[in-house]
């Protein structure tokens, strides 16, 4: 078993503000402390010119879309419906005969106000097979051939000129993921992991499910995870009522993005009232009886349950959902479930009375900062959809962090780029102030509790018995005063400038940063 002294200019860790260096005995921490306190003997790695944190952990991610994303059709710079439509054409030309895969636009800063029609596309892509999910990838547009090869008959959510929704839009993501070979989804999802090394984060929570990628995929996944040398993956399959994938192929969780409802940029976020610029609530897609079934199930195969809920009516449903399981339930299957840190994914709009019903269930509420620096405060597209007051109320992390609820960081990639330090940030400054954590929690969020929402008390934390996951980030990269207030429990204000990552190690191996 390795024994390694790894020597830097600062050791994030609690009780040891003075730590210069660190030791490591294969995946555990054994010491931590000043350089010139090391016993001799141990090989010694010097990072001196770095700052040692635990490694981040993005709680929620989707790796093949994320790794056909970074090379592929990026839409998130589009600033018109014709400025698309050029991208799209130049990327037929520069890749012919190929599908065309995009992702990111949003039409709500568009002049045009609108998505681009399936005639549009069909003359930019000369005909190809178009597929372009919209920022929150719970809507496309497609192209008429793609159109044609999708069996929608029946099938809710199709709109005029080629944008699905809902139902629709699932049939289509589903058709384009099955034109994958084994080998391009594999090279999508090395890549993600790699991408993600290389910013410093150790662990990802993958999202996976029937309507997002399907079971091929979760297993091509897992097993590129279990490769030497990767990142941590824990995954979830959400699929009401299959409890079974998950307890079959070890996943922590039978839910994650179980999609109880769709998204506020689509107009298909379940919603108490209406939109303030659509005559609808949005969508509720099960109701409660099955939803309770689904998580008393989860509670006696002790596997978490967890839910795509952004809406405020499909977060009080699922509440109620777990109220009702708690009646399906022996004494000893509701403390399971209580004790079980299952998951609400999103859980954009919570009110206070919500929020005290998540504390006395025990819940974790995985959160997207960076969903409020894209879309919130009072002239984005939240307060577009919903209006000033609702707009404004989004993602109120200091509520559910004041009330207990655990809090753990993702980036839902790729609707956001897989970016930790711009959680942290985006949580320190939330567009409405009310609702900004200190440095110190958000950043806890995005490491700590992200290894503690899948069940894992050992990690996240550099002190003797954890585990050994973390990243050297150069000293030079960001003023030197925000590991002052990661030292000091982050009661300054968030520095500028974002640390650069020169080397990430998961379980005391090097996998990631510039020198790997």
């Amino acid at each position: 078993m390795s024994v390694v002294l790894w020597r830097a200019d600062h050791v994030l860790s609690p009780g040891a503000v003075d730590a210069d260096a660190m030791r490591t005995v294969g995946e555990r921490i054994d010491w931590v402390g000043r350089y010139a306190d090391a016993d001799d003997g141990p090989d010694t790695v010097d990072l001196r010119g770095t700052v040692l944190t635990p490694a981040f952990v993005d709680g929620h991610v989707h790796a093949t879309a994320t790794g056909i994303a970074l090379d592929g059709l990026d839409l998130h710079a589009a600033t018109s419906v014709a400025d698309l439509l050029d991208r799209v054409a130049a990327h037929v030309r520069a890749h012919p005969g190929q599908i065309v895969r995009g992702t990111g636009w949003d039409e709500s800063t568009w002049p045009e106000r609108r998505a681009p029609s399936a005639a549009e596309l069909d003359r930019a892509g000369d005909g190809a097979l178009v597929y372009l999910a919209r920022a929150d990838v719970h809507s496309a547009v497609v192209s008429s051939a793609l159109l044609a090869r999708c069996d929608l008959a029946g099938v809710d959510g199709v709109d005029a000129d080629g944008l699905l929704r809902e139902d629709a839009h699932h049939v289509a993501r589903r058709v384009v993921n099955d034109s994958l070979g084994a080998e391009q989804t594999q090279r999508a999802q090395l890549r993600t992991l790699r991408h993600a090394a290389a910013l410093g984060v150790g662990a990802i929570h993958e999202m996976a499910g029937p309507e997002i990628a399907g079971l091929t995929d979760l297993e091509s996944l897992l097993a590129v995870a279990a490769s030497p040398g990767s990142i941590s993956v824990s995954a979830y399959w959400g699929a009401l009522g299959d409890v079974g994938t998950a307890t079959r192929l070890g996943l922590v969780g039978a839910g994650g993005d179980l999609f109880c409802d769709g998204s506020i940029g689509s107009h298909t976020a379940a919603l108490h009232e209406p939109f303030a610029d659509a005559d609808t609530r949005g969508t509720l897609r099960f109701d409660t009886a099955e939803l309770a079934a689904h998580i008393a199930a989860c509670a006696r195969a002790g596997v978490q349950s967890g839910f795509h809920v952004i809406g405020d009516a499909a977060v009080d449903a699922v509440l109620d959902a777990y109220d009702a399981a708690l009646e399906l339930l022996d004494e000893a299957g509701r403390a399971a479930l209580r004790a079980g840190r299952h998951r609400l994914e999103h859980v954009e709009m919570a009110d206070a009375a919500a929020i005290a019903r998540m504390v006395a269930l025990g819940l974790t509420a995985s959160v997207q900062p960076a969903f409020d620096t894209e879309w919130g405060g009072p002239d984005l597209m939240y307060a577009a959809r919903l209006g000033r007051d609702r707009g404004t109320g989004l993602n109120p992390f200091a509520a559910m962090h004041a009330a207990g609820v655990p809090l753990a960081f993702g980036s839902d990639s790729p609707v956001t780029a897989i970016d930790p330090w711009a959680s942290v940030r985006g949580a320190v400054e939330h567009r409405t102030p009310i609702s900004r954590l200190d440095v110190a929690t958000a950043f806890s969020a995005a490491t700590r509790n992200g290894h503690r929402a899948v069940g894992r008390d050992d990690a996240g934390v550099l002190a003797p018995g954890q585990g050994a996951t973390f990243a050297a980030w150069d000293s030079d990269s960001a003023d030197a005063t925000l590991w002052a207030q990661l030292s000091e429990l982050g009661h300054l204000e968030m520095a500028p400038g974002t640390p650069r990552c020169v080397r990430t190690v998961v379980d005391g191996v090097t996998i990631g940063g510039e020198v790997a």
